[in-house]
């Protein structure tokens, strides 16, 4: 990683940034960054087609592939951006950009057909949901896509809701902005030639800080202790409802120092408050998922658990954090309880 003196920018994003790009035409854009920063050691760049299709495809590929070796980037090929949370070089990585530029099914009918708004839409659904369980905490994704009349009915920003993200921005896209970037059809005879551009965006998305589904579900496994009875228990125990993502701001969650453990009720209280009193808050809203809920706030609250270490301590105890599970399930049966017996006097009413 540059120092902060060091770092070069272009537009949104820095030599000190781990990037991921998806779906990479001819690598143009991957080779822009490159050229920008003075290395790609940062860059990971990845295309659907394989090396072969891809040299056949696109006249500038291979020098552009060259060049970005030259610059030390991670050049994969046959990635496929609604499943590469699997792929093996990938799928132990994070991410502060992930980038996909003007994502696109195909042309197997008109743009104008419901089944092809559907293929588009699908598509752009499994990166996002790809993406999310790949991207830093205060990471951001970014898709590039066209505003005109039928591609508005993608409506990308909705397809960032269904996936945990929050669209923070949405961006004119200027090709100018990137030096030597080209864009490609990708598909049928004309794979090689642009396509207009006509009005663009950059729409910019973050992880909401408690709505990470995706993300959680596959971190679960580095938590072995809460893996073998905290899950299942709470789930079972705390019958309350969940999150909503619009009640918290749309910052990935920010740990501020902290005064020194005193006890194992109010280091509960600093970790879990939030949750409770958004449970009180919600309490019989049946209209989200009980389970990924109480997840969501189980991996947030070890987060902010393992990140708050006396200096020079090291690791804090697992055995600690269990203590603080025990302590919130405590928490939640009496304030369930209470809750219960709130709304049982008030049907009565």
């Amino acid at each position: 990683m540059d120092s902060e003196a060091n770092q070069r920018w272009i537009k949104y994003y820095s030599s000190a940034h781990n990037i991921l790009l998806v779906g990479e035409g001819d690598f143009s854009f991957s080779r822009c960054l490159g050229m920008a920063f003075g290395s790609a050691t940062n860059i990971v760049a990845t295309s659907l087609d394989s090396y072969d299709v891809l040299l056949n495809k696109y006249k500038s590929a291979k020098d552009n592939l060259v060049s970005l070796g030259n610059l030390g980037a991670s050049l994969l090929h046959g990635v496929d951006a609604t499943k590469m949370m699997t792929h093996p070089q990938l799928q132990y990585k994070k991410f502060h950009r992930i980038i996909y530029n003007f994502p696109h099914a195909g042309f197997q009918k008109r743009e104008d057909h419901p089944v092809m708004l559907m293929m588009h839409r699908e598509l752009v659904r499994g990166f996002l949901l790809n993406a999310s369980s790949m991207l830093d905490f205060d990471g951001e994704i970014h898709v590039r896509h066209k505003t005109t009349a039928l591609f508005d009915r993608w409506k990308i920003e909705d397809l960032g809701s269904d996936c945990s993200l929050v669209c923070i921005a949405q961006d004119e896209f200027r090709i100018e902005d990137y030096p030597g970037y080209n864009n490609k059809r990708g598909s049928s005879s004309r794979a090689d030639e642009p396509f207009p551009l006509g009005a663009s965006k950059t729409y910019r998305f973050r992880l909401c800080p408690v709505a990470v589904n995706s993300l959680i579900m596959r971190k679960l496994h580095l938590m072995p202790q809460m893996c073998t009875s905290a899950p299942a228990g709470v789930q079972q125990q705390v019958p309350m409802a969940p999150f909503t993502p619009q009640v918290f701001s749309t910052h990935p969650l920010v740990v501020q120092p902290q005064p020194p453990f005193m006890n194992v009720h109010d280091e509960c209280l600093r970790i879990f408050g939030r949750y409770l009193k958004h449970v009180e808050e919600t309490f019989g809203d049946t209209s989200y998922d009980v389970w990924h809920s109480v997840v969501d706030a189980l991996w947030c609250g070890y987060e902010m658990y393992m990140s708050n270490a006396a200096p020079g301590t090291g690791t804090p105890p697992s055995s600690g954090f269990i203590s603080i599970l025990e302590e919130l399930h405590r928490l939640s049966s009496s304030r369930y309880e209470r809750l219960r017996q709130s709304l049982f006097r008030h049907d009565l009413r």
